[in-house]
């Protein structure tokens, strides 16, 4: 087949590259630029390309991105493939960045990778590629998880590696996504992927891996004024004050500046109030929530109760759970234990053993 590969410029995408040609595939390669010095974010531009350098480059997005898109070039080079680039800039402002500021100014935590892959990723990314002339039948990234065709159904699964999987944050796909794309790490450790880079000589065997969208500070990209408020305990009691409630998250304990005789965590954040609710560690455990904004893969709806697992993070391990349907797009979820910072704006994805069910947009915490 003719794939096309989208190249980050790092250890992954580069070896799911080379393991493609390996197999007989025609590859080509493609990075989308999503800084873009005409497109992302105007009113803040120039002040952003004037931060200084950081000394390590661990995000996907920022000034950095042309270290990126210089090393992907060099990793085409180096497997004998042709290279393009996309400037999705345009598209990533207004669909994954005004949705990150919106969230945040509403008190919420966003996960901007997810909307970032679904939307534009596996999305305005290969589309791009295709008016523009490139063809190609497949479409391929190093993300480690798996899909597969059951009945007729395009499956997404874990991948084997639990500790490297991706598939939370591809949980959004659809299925007419899922039937053209390709994942070949899904079935890889990464200190696999990382030995077949260096037997290969790839530039990139040694590079560290992305760790978070921007490195930076997020009031960088959220270009608002500070709005002083309390911060309270649940009683309202004025425990000390904060610059606004997007400098927060739930679940967070650092930086609150409270005096307490045990630990105070973030249990809250009130938009109308402009206040930040705290309170101490047992008392911000929760085990239920609602979830909206729904996309299911490994099955059509829900129709019924069921058992199943849950993530309320990319880092944790799956937690048994009770899902029920409130409306055809609004769940109820039950954890069996309790869980700490279920954080409204975040994701819940559902899983079926390594069978992801789906997921949605975590609204509230009971």
């Amino acid at each position: 087949m003719k794939i096309l590969v989208g190249l980050s410029g790092g250890v992954d995408s580069s070896v799911a590259a080379l393991l493609l040609k390996e197999q007989g595939h025609e590859v080509i390669g493609a990075t989308m630029s999503i800084w873009g010095k005409d497109g992302v974010y105007k009113n803040i531009q120039e002040k952003l390309n004037k931060l200084p350098k950081r000394p390590t480059h661990g995000a996907c997005f920022g000034p950095d991105e042309k270290e990126d898109i210089e090393s992907a070039e060099k990793i085409a080079k180096q497997l004998g493939i042709d290279f393009y680039v996309f400037n999705c800039a345009e598209q990533y402002e207004e669909i994954v960045l005004k949705n990150f500021k919106e969230e945040y100014l509403q008190g919420r935590t966003p996960n901007p990778c997810i909307w970032c892959n679904s939307l534009i990723k596996f999305d305005v990314f290969p589309y791009l590629a295709k008016v523009n002339g490139i063809e190609f039948d497949k479409f391929a990234t190093g993300h480690y998880a798996r899909i597969e065709n059951i009945n007729g159904r395009y499956i997404l699964k874990r991948g084997i590696n639990t500790k490297k999987d991706q598939s939370y944050f591809l949980y959004r796909l659809k299925q007419n996504q899922l039937a053209n794309i390709i994942l070949p790490l899904g079935g890889y450790k990464k200190d696999e992927i990382r030995d077949i880079a260096s037997k290969y000589g790839l530039s990139t065997a040694d590079k560290p891996d992305s760790q978070d969208f921007y490195e930076g500070d997020y009031n960088e990209l959220l270009s608002v004024e500070d709005k002083i408020g309390n911060i309270v305990n649940r009683e309202g009691k004025i425990l000390g004050q904060h610059k606004g409630i997007w400098n927060y998250t739930i679940g967070q304990r650092k930086g609150l500046k409270i005096s307490a005789p045990e630990p105070l965590y973030v249990v809250e954040l009130k938009k109308d109030t402009n206040e930040v609710v705290v309170d101490f560690k047992d008392k911000a455990m929760k085990n239920k929530l609602t979830a909206i904004k729904l996309n299911w893969i490994g099955i059509e709806t829900l129709e019924k109760e069921i058992k199943c697992s849950a993530k309320i993070r990319s880092s944790s391990e799956p937690e048994e759970v009770y899902v029920k349907k409130i409306s055809e797009d609004k769940i109820l979820v039950e954890f069996t234990n309790m869980q700490r910072a279920i954080s409204p704006g975040q994701s819940i994805v559902l899983y079926d053993n390594d069978i992801v069910l789906g997921g949605g947009i975590i609204d509230e915490a009971q």
